[in-house]
C-alpha cells in the first residue's frame, strides 16, 4: 500500500499557480501579497490539509512564532480588573494572531511594576501588545526603555508627535468634536467633562480638547469650573458627579470620557433628583456593552475594537519581520440614544 505523503509549500505554489516565495509569503502573513492571491493560496492549503512546521519555521527566523499581550490591570468593580472596552478588543487580537499562525501569549501587569524589564531580555515572544490605561507621563519612560532596547512593541493609546514606538489609536479629538457638536444642536450650552483632562491621559484630553474645539466654531468654550478629574471606573464616575454638583456651577450636559464614568455619573445625577436627559444630557465613550442597557440608554461614541486588534497584530507582525511600521489612527462614530434626549 503506497503511503500518503504529506504535502509540501510547493504542491500549493504549483496547484495555486503562484511561486513558492508568495507561498511563504501568504503563509507568514506578509502584506505584499494581494487579497485575491492569499485567498487563493489559503483555500489550496486548506484542500491540501497543509500544516505549517512551526518547529521548522521557527529554526529557520530565529523567531517564537509568539506574540505577547501585556494586559495592565483597571480597577473594576469585579474580580476581572479588565476595563470592559477591552474585551472585544481582545477577541479580535486573538482571532487576528490565529489567522497570521501566532501563538498569544497574555500576561496581567501592574503599570507600576517594572513589566518592560521582565520582557526587554526575554525569549518568550516576538513581540508585545500593550493594552491598558494609565497615566502616561509616568510610563514614557519604560517604553523608551523599550526602543533603546529595541524590543519590538505596538500598544493601543493615543498617537502623538515624539512618542517612544508605535500606537493605535482612535481619533479621540474627531470623537470629543462630534460630542460637542451634538450637544451643540440639542441646545446644550453648559457642558461639563468628567475625566482626565492633561498630558497625564492624552487621550481624555483630547476629547475634551475636540469638545471645547466645537464650542469655539459656536462662539463658546468649555468652562473649567465644570471640568473634574476621575479614572475610568463606574465609582470615579459616581465621585466626579457628586463634586461637580458640589461646586454649585450650573451645567445642562455632561460628556464623560468614558462610558465607565458616565455610567456612575448617571447614577449620582438620579440620586440628586435630576433627570437624563430631561434635566440634563449625558454622554460617554467607547460604546461598550453595558452602554445599550443602562436607563436610559447611553449615547456614546464608538470605537472599531475589531479593526483595532487586527491592526495591533499586523503592525507587530510587520515589526517582526523588519518591515517599517507607523502608527495609525482609526476613525470614531457617535452612536446617538436617549440618554441626550435623541435617539432610541
Amino acid at each position: 500500500m503506497r503511503r500518503k505523503t504529506k504535502a509540501t509549500s510547493i504542491d500549493i505554489a504549483h496547484r495555486a499557480g503562484v511561486s513558492q516565495a508568495t507561498v511563504s509569503r501568504v503563509l507568514s502573513g506578509s502584506p505584499l501579497v494581494n487579497a485575491e492571491t492569499r485567498k487563493r493560496v489559503e483555500a489550496v492549503a486548506r484542500e491540501l490539509n497543509y500544516k505549517v512546521d512551526r518547529h521548522a519555521s521557527s529554526l529557520r527566523t530565529q523567531r517564537s512564532a509568539t506574540l505577547a499581550l501585556l494586559l495592565f490591570e483597571d480597577p473594576t468593580a469585579d474580580e476581572s480588573h479588565i476595563n470592559p472596552f477591552f474585551h472585544a478588543m481582545l477577541g479580535s487580537i486573538t482571532r487576528a494572531c490565529a489567522r497570521h499562525g501566532q501563538d498569544l501569549l497574555v500576561s496581567f501587569q501592574q503599570l507600576s511594576d517594572d513589566w518592560h524589564a521582565d520582557y526587554e531580555d526575554s525569549m518568550k515572544a516576538d513581540g508585545m501588545i500593550l493594552l491598558g490605561y494609565g497615566d502616561y507621563l509616568e510610563y514614557r519612560d519604560k517604553l523608551q526603555s523599550l526602543v533603546e532596547q529595541g524590543t519590538r512593541f505596538v500598544r493601543w493609546g493615543a498617537v502623538m508627535p515624539g512618542q517612544p514606538g508605535v500606537s493605535i489609536g482612535c481619533d479621540n479629538h474627531a470623537g470629543g468634536r462630534l460630542v460637542g457638536e451634538h450637544l451643540l444642536a440639542l441646545g446644550r450650552r453648559r457642558i461639563a467633562f468628567l475625566g482626565d483632562a492633561s498630558s497625564h491621559y492624552p487621550e481624555f484630553f483630547e476629547r475634551y480638547r475636540g469638545c471645547d474645539a466645537a464650542l469655539q466654531a459656536a462662539g463658546l468654550a468649555m468652562d473649567p469650573a465644570l471640568q473634574v478629574d476621575a479614572e475610568s471606573s463606574e465609582e470615579a464616575g459616581d465621585a466626579a458627579a457628586r463634586t461637580l454638583l458640589a461646586r454649585g456651577q450650573g451645567f445642562d450636559a455632561v460628556f464623560a470620557a468614558s462610558d465607565l464614568i458616565a455610567v456612575g455619573a448617571m447614577r449620582a445625577l438620579a440620586e440628586a433628583g435630576l433627570q437624563v436627559p430631561a434635566d440634563v444630557s449625558v454622554v460617554g465613550f467607547d460604546d461598550i456593552p453595558m452602554a445599550r442597557f443602562t436607563r436610559p440608554p447611553l449615547t456614546t461614541v464608538a470605537q472599531d475594537t475589531t479593526r483595532a486588534g487586527e491592526l495591533l497584530v499586523e503592525t507587530l507582525l510587520r515589526q517582526v519581520r523588519g518591515e517599517p511600521a507607523e502608527s495609525t489612527l482609526l476613525p470614531v462614530t457617535l452612536v446617538v440614544r436617549r440618554s441626550c434626549g435623541a435617539g432610541q
